[in-house]
């Protein structure tokens, strides 16, 4: 049996259901106490799940239960306050992204953990996601070659489009001044690095289809990788994807090397075309459970077993600063219509 590490969640908004539904599915988790500033909010999710306590006030549960790692699932202009907090308390962090709303803040909340000496591990969950890590291990094994040509991430949410878009499941994507990018585009962001590297330059047009809205929600993202690669991120919220779920795998993706291509489709399918071959499905398993591929109990998963035995967590601070410094010179970018160089 691994050891039993014990949690406590703040916030039981929208997509802390999949953070609580995973803790308690994982051996070695144990989750004691989920808290909100809406008391009604927790304990519905308390009483659904099986979580002994409740609470409306962060310091109350700190003194009061014994844990050794806050899950904060709030918006992000509160985590730099709560990761101040619970690491004041003696607890190791893992904050859901946007991780703040500027680079600065998001810099801040990873030295308050390291001044702590609190471990810290971000919950970019999408690179957990069971196609990207068989994409991952495709690329590992040469099966394209052992060049990356371009990688081509096409996204369409069409939950954007309506005068009234975002108000039923996240009402405050539309008064943020940065959205598409920042809220879902990081995502694709931290993948593209997952499987091509460091990115050295970028170049981005951003757009706002919907009026109804603050911040942009169509983005044409021009990423040049350090090992000769070219990424491309293709990406709004107010057109709609030709399947019934579009947040299974929230798009598609196109792999090109020397060798041939890999393509991830809509439905979770991943092929193989090799150069002068005729396309092959690739056996690898993937199921609609949990969210978007269960990628939230994977991502949980590796915490809990890095958190034990020490090793790295692959979305700790300083590495996903690299993403959100990628994320800042897209914003850069699309305001000077100019590309951006990036020091790796």
């Amino acid at each position: 049996m691994p050891p039993m590490t014990k949690i406590a969640c703040i916030g039981a908004g929208y997509f802390a259901r999949f953070h609580i539904d995973a803790w308690m599915r994982l051996e070695g988790a144990q989750l004691v106490a989920i808290c909100d500033h809406d008391e009604a909010k927790a304990r519905t999710l308390a009483d659904e799940f099986g979580v002994p306590r409740v609470f409306t006030d962060v310091a109350t549960m700190c003194a009061e239960v014994d844990f050794e790692v806050a899950d904060i699932i709030t918006p992000p202009a509160t985590h730099l306050a709560l990761v101040e907090q619970v690491t004041q308390a003696g607890k190791h962090v893992i904050c859901q992204k946007p991780l703040a709303d500027t680079l600065a803040e998001a810099e801040n909340i990873y030295r308050t953990c390291v001044r702590a000496q609190k471990r810290f591990m971000v919950h970019e969950n999408f690179r957990f996601q069971p196609w990207h890590r068989e994409l991952k291990r495709q690329l590992e094994a040469g099966v394209i070659g052992d060049k990356i040509h371009t990688i081509t991430q096409r996204m369409r949410m069409g939950d954007g489009w309506a005068a009234d878009a975002y108000l039923d499941r996240q009402p405050y994507f539309r008064t943020m001044p940065r959205l598409l990018m920042h809220e879902t585009g990081i995502h694709y962001i931290d993948v593209l690095r997952y499987l091509a590297g460091d990115v050295t330059e970028v170049y981005a047009k951003l757009r706002t289809l919907n009026n109804n809205i603050a911040g942009e929600d169509c983005a044409l993202v021009l990423l040049d990788f350090a090992n000769g690669a070219q990424g491309v991120i293709d990406g709004n919220r107010y057109n709609e994807a030709n399947h019934p779920n579009p947040r299974y795998t929230f798009g598609t993706t196109v792999i090109e090397g020397n060798g041939g291509t890999l393509r991830l489709y809509l439905d979770g399918r991943l092929t193989l075309q090799k150069l002068g071959e005729t396309e092959r499905d690739i056996n690898y398993h993937h199921e609609a459970k949990g969210f978007a591929g269960d990628c939230v109990f994977f991502l949980q998963q590796h915490f809990l077993e890095a958190f034990t035995s020490g090793v790295p967590f692959e979305t700790g601070g300083e590495d996903y600063l690299r993403s959100l410094e990628v994320l800042e010179a897209v914003y850069q970018s699309g305001a000077k219509l100019a590309p951006i160089a990036i020091k790796c």
